[in-house]
C-alpha cells in the first residue's frame, strides 16, 4: 500500500471527529511527521560519526535528541491516526511528505550540527503553522501536541548552538 497525499476536497468521513477541515490538519502533521522522522535519521548520523574534541558532548546530546524524535513520531502518527486519516507506511512515503533533505555526505562535527540547527529550525516554523492551522479550525489536541514539540525543538537549537559557540 502506498501512502497518498490528502487532498482537503477528499476528506475521509469515516472517523468523523467533530474537527472541520481535519484533512489539512492531517496533512500538516503528515508534514511535521515526515519531517521528524528524517530528522531523527539524521541526528542518529551525526550520533554515529562525529568524531574530533567535540566528540563526547555532540555524542551524548544527539542520543538525546533522537530518542526524544523517536517517541515524537509515534505521538504525531497516532494523532493522525485520531483525525481518521492513514500515517505513512514506508520510509518512501516519508520522504515524499518531508520538507527536510537527505544527507548524503557526512560532514565534519560543525557542518553537522550547523545542519541539525537548520533542520530543527524548520521544523518550528512547521510547527508553528500547524498548530496556528489547528487553533483556527478548533482542535486544542493537534495545537497541543504541536506546541509541545515546538518546545523540544526550539530547546534542540539552544542547545546545538551551545555546544559549538565559540
Amino acid at each position: 500500500m502506498t501512502y497518498q497525499v490528502l487532498k482537503p476536497e477528499a476528506q475521509d468521513q469515516t472517523h468523523d471527529t467533530g474537527i472541520g477541515k481535519n484533512t489539512w490538519i492531517a496533512n500538516a502533521v503528515t508534514e511535521v511527521l515526515a519531517d521528524s522522522m528524517l530528522l531523527m535519521v539524521k541526528t542518529q548520523g551525526c550520533h554515529w560519526n562525529v568524531v574530533g574534541p567535540l566528540f563526547l558532548p555532540i555524542h551524548e546530546l544527539t542520543e538525546r535528541q533522537y530518542r526524544d524524535l523517536f517517541e515524537a513520531v509515534d505521538d504525531l502518527a497516532e494523532r493522525i491516526r485520531a483525525l481518521g486519516h492513514v500515517a505513512p507506511i514506508s520510509f518512501t512515503d516519508m520522504i515524499s511528505q518531508a520538507t527536510l533533505a537527505e544527507e548524503e555526505t557526512v560532514k565534519d562535527a560543525h557542518g553537522m550540527i550547523k545542519q541539525l540547527i537548520a533542520d530543527n529550525e524548520t521544523i518550528v516554523r512547521n510547527l508553528r503553522e500547524t498548530a496556528a492551522l489547528a487553533s483556527r479550525h478548533g482542535d486544542g489536541a493537534t495545537e497541543d501536541l504541536m506546541n509541545a514539540r515546538m518546545v523540544k525543538h526550539e530547546e534542540a537549537v539552544w542547545m546545538l548552538k551551545a555546544v559549538v559557540a565559540s
